[in-house]
């Protein structure tokens, strides 16, 4: 018992509420001498049922003023369940002994009214494959055609410009930008007009929302212009199987906008903060594979 009165372990979490797919962080801080052995708990996916892990565990050494060894150990967790989850104490064991965290509390939330009475169970469904649809694919090629039109009509009239003036340069002819590089030029814009920090907080997440939708239409051949928000989750779920990181996201990104838009939600200055972060983070792990090798060239 001389032994376990020699460290100290607290447990605590940065917010005890958060909403559905949103992520916290979850420490034990100890507290020992520094010749001392202390076996500490382990953790693969989840902390207790229901509540996963999303990056392994960060340990942080510092030593106090009196010599002690302070070690921190956090763990980033998420949860999918609308529900109060209730964190039990974890045993830390010294040779003999053994010292108990303090149980911790966290609240998880569903920000919208789901109506169960319409809601059906159903299979699991295979990775989305647009249907054809002519259309569209008359709508996506339209610009195409006027963009060649156009840019032979220039050619034509450069080509009699130099024709009149020898030993001049043609200059190659704009190239229209991938959608990529596309996105990331709108949202920087974004960025530069604070649009929220002006009290405009519907135009700042539907401007931020449709530069994401033109994006999925162009670079993951998904008609988003025309689809809700949970219509879009729904075809890109493919995306949480293979990267939910990036997949929660975009549905933070789209659920937040809804609740402004249509709920009338007051969101605060972090969560304006966190749409336009994640959306960067969407463009950038989504990109295609030709648009990555032409960044590393770059």
């Amino acid at each position: 018992m001389l032994l376990a009165q020699t460290i100290t372990v607290s447990a605590g979490i940065d917010s005890t509420q958060i909403w559905i797919g949103q992520q916290t962080k979850f420490s034990f801080e100890l507290t020992q001498q520094p010749n001392q052995i202390v076996q500490s708990p382990l953790f693969s996916d989840v902390i207790i049922k229901g509540l996963e892990l999303v990056e392994p565990m960060k340990s942080d050494t510092t030593t106090s003023p009196d010599g002690l060894l302070v070690i921190k150990q956090s763990y980033t967790v998420t949860a999918f369940d609308d529900t109060l989850f209730l964190i039990p104490p974890f045993p830390f064991v010294i040779e003999n002994d053994t010292v108990w965290s303090k149980p911790v509390s966290l609240k998880v939330i569903q920000p919208f009214v789901i109506d169960t009475t319409k809601s059906q169970i159903a299979d699991i469904k295979d990775v989305f494959k647009p249907k054809f649809s002519l259309i569209y694919f008359l709508k996506k090629l339209f610009p195409w055609f006027m963009g060649a039109l156009l840019l032979g009509i220039v050619l034509f009239l450069l080509m009699k410009y130099l024709r009149k003036k020898p030993g001049a340069l043609l200059q190659q002819a704009e190239i229209q930008l991938p959608p990529y590089e596309m996105a990331v030029i709108k949202l920087e814009k974004i960025k530069k007009e604070k649009l929220w920090q002006q009290n405009r907080h519907k135009e700042y997440h539907s401007e931020l929302t449709d530069v994401l939708r033109e994006y999925i239409e162009a670079s993951l051949l998904v008609p988003a212009m025309e689809m809700t928000s949970d219509e879009i989750l729904n075809q890109l779920n493919f995306l949480r199987l293979e990267d939910k990181v990036t997949f929660n996201a975009l549905q933070q990104i789209l659920q937040l906008a809804d609740l402004v838009k249509f709920a009338k939600w007051n969101a605060g200055p972090d969560e304006h903060e966190l749409s336009l972060t994640n959306a960067f983070f969407f463009v950038n792990h989504t990109k295609t594979e030709e648009e990555k090798k032409e960044d590393d060239i770059s």
